[in-house]
């Protein structure tokens, strides 16, 4: 009769596998965040390389046209047609079929445009925002239809239709959109014919597109739609406050990034800007001749 050997194998005691357990959950503790934070600087990077498209879409215009696109086009002062700066690009940033198809005489929410309001257009999106799109768009008959309504979503009340996202707005300078639309004194606004030599603050000081976040909302990359609730901030931005400050409204710059927000400069590079940043420096690189003297930006 075979004996039992004294080196059989035995299994784990449970202080043992308690132990492998809490080993196991101590690395994956540890990893997580590291593969959040590969995934997000993923994430920015594509961010970053969406707005250096933007960026050579403008210099490209500029060079054909000689001037950037305005803020948004405008008839006679009736806020339509209304398409933007962003749809001006569209030729210069392998997107001329989509513009060949709109018909850029009409308003945006003309019922010939209504295929293209929810076409979503990656470029246009930062992959770190997690807002929809399509998405409601608010109507300004509510009652939290001011970009400034502080904490207020601008989509928070009487919806119109549903609209694609746009994580990318042009600079409207530092000033209140809504207080004078047609007279910025950043890059963008309606009817500009903005130079680049009109930049006279400095090419590398001066912002001309800048990322926002779709916390207090959704922008648009279309352009003016009447009845929509803060409808000039909708695809322009203000530096009333510095990025993603908790004061913040919708007009201004924000981003889901950890530390600051992109922007496009006038020289067509591309920087991350600091929640940090100075506000009278931060608002002096909106400002296209603000003959204002910056130190640094960060």
């Amino acid at each position: 009769m075979k004996t039992r050997s004294s080196s059989s194998l035995r299994g784990f005691t449970l202080v043992e596998l308690l132990v492998v357990i809490a080993i196991i959950g101590i690395l994956v503790g540890l990893l997580l965040p590291a593969v959040q934070a590969a995934r997000e600087a993923a994430r920015r990077m594509q961010c970053s390389n969406h707005m250096r498209q933007f960026a050579l879409a403008a210099s490209n215009y500029e060079s054909a046209y000689k001037q950037l696109p305005a803020g948004w086009t405008d008839f006679r002062r009736s806020t339509k047609p209304g398409w933007s700066w962003g749809t001006a690009l569209f030729p210069f940033m392998e997107q001329t079929a989509l513009a060949n198809q709109i018909d850029l005489l009409s308003p945006i929410d003309h019922p010939r445009n209504a295929p293209f309001l929810t076409v979503s257009i990656p470029t246009f999106m930062c992959p770190s925002d997690p807002g929809r799109t399509p998405f409601l768009l608010g109507s300004e008959d509510h009652d939290h239809a001011d970009s400034h309504d502080e904490d207020e979503n601008v989509d928070g009340g009487e919806k119109l239709f549903e609209i694609s996202k746009a994580n990318y707005v042009g600079v409207f300078g530092s000033e209140d959109i809504e207080n004078d639309p047609y007279n910025g004194n950043g890059t963008f606004y309606g009817n500009s014919r903005i130079r680049f030599r009109d930049l006279s603050d400095g090419l590398s000081n001066t912002f001309i597109i800048g990322e926002r976040a779709s916390r207090f909302g959704g922008s648009i990359w279309h352009g003016y739609i009447e009845e929509t609730a803060a409808a000039p901030a909708r695809f322009l931005g203000t530096t009333d406050h510095v990025p993603n400050s908790r004061s913040g409204h919708f007009d201004d710059f924000s981003s889901f990034h950890t530390g600051g927000a992109n922007f496009v400069l006038g020289d067509c590079s591309v920087h991350m800007i600091s929640n940090n940043i100075r506000l009278d420096v931060y608002q002096a690189m909106a400002t296209r001749s603000g003959g204002e003297i910056l130190t640094s930006h960060q």
